[in-house]
């Protein structure tokens, strides 16, 4: 791949220096006068060229911004190297925008995206150093259910070309599992692996891929080209190409990595935390800076999950004696864990529920905030072949062009994991006003660079999802007090998940001493408690984001009220936190103390 898609132009920066030389008062006051916009163009110049830069690099990323040119039949490049050119593409660009601009001479905007870039290069650098550490396949993020997933949910396919295209994946997935069975074998034989307990979910998944009796993919790509208006023949043909494409590349492909992970299975550690590597402290100690955008240490954020428990215990309490229940607080949470009522038979009835909650909390979006999604949200069931290891829900973000909806993901695998009373604060959370929210706004914030519009920053959105919960409780939600201890049940979980997170990978706790801290300490069902710590084992340090980052949204709120009293609008302090996109916490903090100085002038 050509490299010159990666340098910088400098022509525009090359005019602004010239201009340095003149000798003319007048000369220079032109100049002086043009500075700010020269500069500013060249510097959101500098961040559109990176961004094509990086998608060169990676077809996916084109077809998750619903971007189709040649490269939408291609897979890319899933090998070292091609992370390595990445990194290298991102610190050029960051070294050559901190020699070329000075932040203080820009905007106030361009100083921010200055700010941001320049942040997020220090972490990514970091964070980088070990990749080697990063499990290629487990439950949560593995590419044994990623890649088909993708397919399924990603490839548009509107025409014959987009069939085409399709079918071009499913020959070259092949060679794409080869290149990461390779990848995995080399992490095995320099000693990184997940736990032994991953790889039946792992095997799991790639044995419902090869199941001949239903293939997933196989099945997608049939549905889309049956919704083609072409010739039937044609249709036939497609179905064709794609089975042959699938049975002769890509089966034998997940096949030979079935053999790699029961290989791997053998010789899988016992052990869950990262601690276990030879450099799992910094590598943990990484982790937990650039989820959170905080300098916390372990056993800081270890603590302040400890304080956060008790606090919400006390409300629990308030809500026991408000439903007259007698007992204790363990006996409360054995009443709602294992009481019939409090869950769902059917997924269909799930899924209207969760539908009807966001529905009518969207009525009530314009008295809370200023900007509005402008995307469609659907609520859709995690697929079968993945439902079994997927996580409990999750949200897909919208495509710019608006041809794919948001999407909140719910598994309803085992539907005795899915507590009535925790459904609207989900729904919030993962809807309106979480993530739907936040994500539409920011792909549609045209006026700032894309890698503002498409990156993340987890303790700004999952603090914001966290936030969500609570204020469907503002917003007048949550009338059923069962529905509100779910609420509370929810914040609980991502308070003990400073505790058990930080446990497993830094006080070196085993899964089993996590597992029973969650069944002491929350009303959560054993199969969604075994699901969470096997998550929070496999993807270190990220369950710390949720409560840092709602902690702060809630400290600057109250800072907020108590500064302009009667004049706090709601809107307003919303609209500022949402408005910039993600941002670390230190520069959320900085731009609401900036919008309570602006109203109180």
């Amino acid at each position: 791949m050509s490299r010159k898609s990666l340098m910088i132009s400098c022509a525009a920066l090359g005019l602004m220096l010239a201009g340095g030389a003149a000798t003319h008062a007048q000369e220079q006051s032109a100049e002086a006068a043009t500075d700010a916009a020269v500069e500013a163009a060249d510097i959101n110049m500098l961040f559109e060229e990176y961004d094509a830069a990086q998608l060169e690099l990676s077809p996916l990323s084109k077809s998750f911004r619903g971007m189709r040119d040649d490269d939408y039949a291609e897979w890319g490049d899933f090998s070292d190297a091609a992370a390595v050119a990445d990194e290298e593409l991102l610190q050029a660009t960051a070294a050559k925008m901190r020699t070329n601009f000075n932040v203080n001479e820009l905007s106030e905007g361009d100083a921010l995206s200055y700010r941001l870039f320049d942040a997020m290069a220090k972490r990514s650098a970091e964070r980088f150093k070990f990749r080697k550490y990063d499990y290629i396949f487990d439950q949560m993020r593995g590419a044994q259910s990623q890649l088909p997933a993708f397919l399924i949910n990603i490839h548009r396919v509107s025409d014959a070309d987009d069939a085409a295209a399709y079918v071009s994946r499913l020959e070259k997935l092949g060679p794409a599992v080869d290149q990461l069975i390779v990848a995995t074998r080399n992490q095995a034989d320099d000693g990184v692996l997940p736990p032994d307990w991953v790889f039946p979910y792992v095997i799991s998944d790639i044995e419902n891929i090869l199941d001949q009796s239903g293939n997933p993919v196989l099945e997608d790509f049939d549905k889309k080209i049956d919704g083609l208006s072409i010739e039937e023949s044609a249709k036939n043909a497609l179905k064709l190409e794609a089975a042959t494409a699938w049975n002769s590349r890509a089966r034998p492909a997940f096949a030979r990595l079935l053999d790699e992970m029961k290989r791997q299975q053998a010789v899988a550690p016992t052990d869950d935390g990262v601690w276990r590597f030879p450099e799992g402290e910094a590598y943990y100690k990484a982790l937990l800076a650039n989820y959170t955008t905080t300098d916390l240490s372990a056993d800081e954020i270890h603590n302040i999950g400890l304080r956060e428990v008790e606090r919400i215990h006390g409300e629990m309490r308030a809500i026991m004696k408000q439903v007259e229940f007698e007992g204790s607080l363990q006996d409360f949470f054995q009443y709602t864990r294992n009481g019939d009522q409090f869950f769902y038979t059917s997924r269909e009835e799930y899924i209207a529920d969760a539908q009807a909650k966001i529905d009518a909390l969207g009525e009530k979006m314009p008295e809370f905030f200023g900007v509005l999604p402008t995307d469609p949200l659907q609520i859709k069931a995690v697929e079968a072949f993945r439902e079994k290891s997927a996580g409990k829900a999750f949200y897909q973000r919208p495509a710019p062009d608006g041809s794919r909806p948001g999407t909140y993901y719910v598994n309803l695998y085992n539907l005795r994991d899915m507590s009535k009373n925790e459904l609207e604060a989900l729904a919030y959370h993962e809807g309106l006003p979480g993530h739907h929210l936040q994500l539409s706004i920011q792909t549609q914030l045209g006026d700032v660079p894309p890698f503002r519009r498409f990156g993340g920053i987890t303790a700004y959105s999952e603090g914001w999802g966290l936030y969500s919960e609570e204020l469907g409780k503002d917003m007048g939600f949550y009338t059923d007090p069962y529905s509100d201890f779910g609420r509370l049940g929810m914040e609980l979980w991502r308070a003990c998940r400073l505790v058990v997170d930080t446990g497993l990978h830094h006080k070196r706790w085993s899964r089993e001493e996590a597992i029973q801290y969650l069944t002491d300490n929350t009303p959560n069902p054993d199969g969604d408690i075994r699901k969470a710590i096997e998550r929070y084992a496999v993807y270190p340090g990220q369950a710390t984001a949720y409560m840092i980052g709602k902690l702060k949204i809630m400290e600057l709120r109250e800072r907020a009220k108590t500064a302009l009293g009667g004049e706090f609008d709601i809107r307003g302090f919303h609209d500022t936190i949402l408005k910039s996109g993600p941002v670390p916490l230190s520069i959320m903090e900085e731009n609401v103390d900036a919008w309570i100085e602006a109203e109180q002038s």
